[in-house]
């Protein structure tokens, strides 16, 4: 007897163009439904066709947002899954594949499926990815019903004969997958309840992007690149009602400025980008500080230098985004762990760059981005977006001098006034100046905006008992389900968590949580930028730094590990 219940990793393999991220979007679609609790996360090659990709469905009685390395169910669409996860196949897999495509795997036996057998009976191998998934419920002991009536919905504007088809190739599946189990003694466990049926499933680049419009955004320029390019291709699915304009601009340096010259204009503006094209950005950046232009910037990150590993994941450009542009000026950086942390983050950044008038960051990385998961509808709550432009007088100032250094923003027709702009040094009224004193004026009041900022700063989220804790790790973006689930499972009460999701400016009143502990700080880079920025900020000792950056995220297992090596 095969047994596995509680927590079930299901593994989908394959090449590049073979399906496997539509047998992914369909599994995880139909087994919510059924009330289960998923969690799925993908890593794929930066190739259209062949490679290996591969995506992992968590199936838990309890939520976890978290990847893990072992897995219990494979299922193998083609000869290269083995050999590229052979590291996370243990004695416990169990592979599900055609054996004349798949292979042989020493001291395994492959439970051959029908895959594209079933689909060529139904007349086309299109059929294969309704196969797959039909027998993974099958073996699952899920309920079939949900997934037909899914298909239905999914394929109905294709017509009757088309949803007949699938919903045959499910049955196909299912029934193969069903007499599998029972034949080969396998029971899968896990607990379903039905509110979770009811919850919102998506991506992490559909939280961003409805935290964006919820933020209040109307208007994106931006040149693909990914993982960033999916908040352009989000606003430019789904932000027309909301009266968003989407600009693909030439370049990187003409998306940041023409975000700017949106934001003079009175728009709420963001670019997305990744590092790379980031990296062209970086004179817009102090633009937008000296002329006081509110930009909100999503940097998609993914490991360099230069080009790197395009479709992975890695946590190494907050250097960049904290050092990005010359002089000095204020800017914040916000960086999620949870898909409600990326809505409602996305709708702050916007709030906050509007108010100050600053630069605002959004920093998530590939794994967040393309993970999905479910939650309740009431953890998404809209807010009223407040506003902060002013109708302009006859004597209106642009940047008049304040005591908190926020200049009423006015824009062009909105009022009377003249709203001038300069990117030089300039006086109240933005007419340019080499005069000193008034040099010191206008800078000093640009930098009397991080007062306010520092107050509004976001603190932490604890995990564990702090008070008693003796050493405390600390995480941040989307290190956090990683995390929680590692110290749930250590079961020590001397380690605690810290997760910030905003890492500039540090609020200052979390630096008292590090008071007499040994700090160990977990992130996906191989300097412990993050670490810096709690030296620099806090002015503590680090005394560890748990560093990934191979392009993978953290897995449970190997966080745990760390966690009983601390001890």
């Amino acid at each position: 007897m095969k047994r596995f219940s509680g927590d079930i990793s299901l593994v989908l393999g394959g090449a590049a163009g073979q399906g496997v991220q539509t047998v992914e979007a369909l599994l995880v679609q139909v087994l919510k439904r059924e009330g289960y609790n998923v969690f799925a996360s993908k890593e794929y090659m930066s190739r259209i066709r062949g490679g290996s990709n591969s995506t992992e469905i968590r199936i838990t009685d309890t939520k976890r947002r978290a990847f893990v390395k072992r897995i219990d169910l494979l299922f193998a669409m083609d000869k290269g899954v083995i050999p590229h996860l052979k590291d996370r196949i243990s004695e416990r897999t169990l592979v599900f594949g055609e054996k004349e495509k798949v292979g042989t795997l020493a001291n395994h036996e492959i439970y051959d499926v029908p895959f594209t057998r079933f689909a060529n009976e139904l007349g086309n191998p299109i059929f294969t990815s309704t196969v797959a998934v039909g027998i993974a419920l099958g073996v699952l002991g899920a309920d079939l019903e949900a997934f037909e009536i899914y298909l239905r919905e999914h394929f109905e504007r294709k017509g009757e004969e088309i949803v007949k088809k699938n919903i045959e190739a499910a049955q196909k599946g299912y029934t193969f997958g069903k007499h599998l189990a029972y034949d080969e003694g396998i029971e899968v466990h896990i607990k379903r309840e039905k509110k979770v049926s009811e919850e919102l499933l998506m991506e992490g680049s559909e939280a961003l992007g409805l935290g964006t419009l919820a933020g209040g955004c109307n208007y994106i320029s931006s040149y693909p690149m990914s993982p960033g390019t999916v908040l352009l291709n989000y606003l430019a699915a789904h932000g027309k009602p909301f009266g968003v304009v989407v600009d693909q601009a030439e370049d990187e340096i003409a998306a940041i400025n023409q975000g700017l010259g949106a934001g003079y204009a009175g728009a709420r503006a963001v670019v997305t980008t990744s590092g790379g094209g980031f990296s062209l950005m970086t004179e817009g950046v102090s633009l937008a500080g000296m002329i006081e232009t509110p930009i909100v910037i999503h940097i998609g990150q993914r490991p360099g230098p230069a080009t790197g590993l395009p479709t992975r994941t890695e946590q190494g450009d907050l250097n960049l985004a904290l050092y990005a542009g010359h002089g000095e000026f204020p800017r914040v950086i916000l960086a999620p762990g949870t898909h409600q942390e990326t809505f409602s983050l996305a709708r702050h950044a916007f709030y906050l760059a509007d108010k100050y008038q600053i630069p605002v960051f959004i920093l998530m990385d590939q794994y967040l981005i393309d993970s999905i998961v479910s939650f309740p509808k009431d953890d998404l709550t809209v807010e009223p977006v407040e506003h902060f432009i002013v109708e302009t007088k006859e004597d209106y100032r642009r940047y008049e001098i304040t005591k908190d250094g926020i200049s009423p923003r006015g824009i062009p027709g909105h009022g009377i006034g003249l709203v001038c702009v300069d990117s030089d040094e300039h006086d109240e009224s933005a007419h340019i100046t080499e005069s000193a004193s008034v040099r010191l004026l206008m800078h000093e009041k640009r930098l009397r905006k991080s007062i306010g900022i520092n107050d509004e700063a976001l603190l932490p989220t604890e995990i564990g008992n702090l008070k008693d804790a003796e050493t405390l790790i600390v995480a941040w973006g989307s290190n956090r389900g990683v995390l929680e689930e590692a110290l749930e499972l250590s079961g020590n009460t001397a380690v605690a968590g810290l997760h910030f999701h905003q890492v500039y400016p540090l609020p200052e009143k979390a630096k008292k949580s590090f008071k007499g502990k040994k700090i160990v700080v977990l992130e996906n880079n191989a300097s412990g930028q993050f670490a810096n920025v709690l030296r620099l900020e806090y002015g503590i000792k680090v005394t560890e730094s748990i560093l990934k950056y191979d392009g993978d995220p953290f897995s449970v297992e190997e966080v745990v590990e760390k966690i009983k090596a601390l001890v």
